[in-house]
């Protein structure tokens, strides 16, 4: 596993710009597909039990990195696993960071198409408005979160993604892949955790909602836009984005990435590619 996940990040750091960038905004749209699942699911999940709304919410959301990890995309919290192949010097640290780079600006814009997409399609109309109020709520606690606790929670949050995505290298089918993935970010969405990429569509698309929505919908959610006053995009910045990506780098790259390359591969540079040869005499 370890050696594979060195050779996947060797191969995504070396992949050309278009290809990443494409990818990267194929990874954004996947994972809002997800966020959209679980906004769904848990309009109108007031009257389940708290723990078992937020596991179905977390069950369905991982549709989002199934469609990466089994239809082919660039994610960033997934590619700060790229750490352990340049830990390994098998990657330059500019490319690494290029790859970052490009990864984040490609889910960026997936994540904000597939917001404006939605929204179009008035999705947050569904269940006489529950869909939109779910979706303001989720984008209101998100942006009200302190940098510190925002912090945390994307160190949490991504050390239980790259586990999936850990957990992916080891699997030999679809089926296994799928079985792998599920568990660990159900786990992660279920407890409150934050995804930096999920954030890029869920308060645009709230801040979306806010600005646009119609009346009627106000009315049938007996709620008004000067409600919601920290779903804003200064509060999606600065309180959310630039703690929440700290804190999933932190997470993937170091608590997962630099922990197994340091029990499995920090000796592969010097190890003897055959065993010695037994003494006969």
């Amino acid at each position: 596993m370890a050696a594979k996940a060195e050779i996947i990040g060797m191969r995504k750091a070396r992949l050309d710009f278009w290809s990443t960038f494409v990818l990267a905004v194929l990874a954004g749209a996947f994972i809002s597909m997800g966020a959209i699942f679980a906004t769904t699911v848990s309009a109108g999940s007031s009257a389940l039990p708290f723990g078992v709304a937020r596991l179905l919410a977390g069950t369905v959301f991982s549709i989002g990195l199934i469609l990466v990890i089994v239809g082919g995309a660039e994610l960033f919290t997934g590619n700060t696993l790229i750490v352990m192949a340049w830990a390994g010097r098998k990657v330059s640290t500019p490319l690494l960071l290029r790859n970052w780079a490009v990864v984040y600006a490609g889910n960026f814009v997936g994540a904000l198409g597939t917001a404006a997409l939605n929204f179009m399609a008035a999705q947050f109309l569904y269940g006489k408005g529950a869909v939109g109020a779910v979706a303001l709520s989720i984008a209101a606690s998100k942006c009200e979160l302190g940098f510190m606790q925002a912090l945390a929670l994307g160190i949490l949050g991504n050390s239980l993604v790259c586990l999936a995505v850990w957990m992916s290298f080891s699997a030999r089918t679809v089926v296994d892949r799928v079985a792998v993935i599920v568990p660990p970010i159900a786990a992660f969405v279920a407890v409150g955790f934050e995804h930096c990429i999920a954030n890029m569509y869920y308060v645009p698309y709230a801040l979306a909602i806010k600005e646009f929505a119609p009346e009627s919908f106000w009315q049938s959610i007996g709620r008004t836009p000067a409600d919601y006053p920290s779903v804003n995009a200064a509060a999606l910045l600065l309180n959310n984005l630039l703690p929440v990506t700290l804190g999933n780098i932190v997470g993937g790259s170091l608590l997962v990435g630099a922990v197994y390359w340091f029990v499995y591969l920090r000796h592969a540079g010097t190890a003897p590619e055959t065993p010695p040869v037994a003494d006969n005499k």
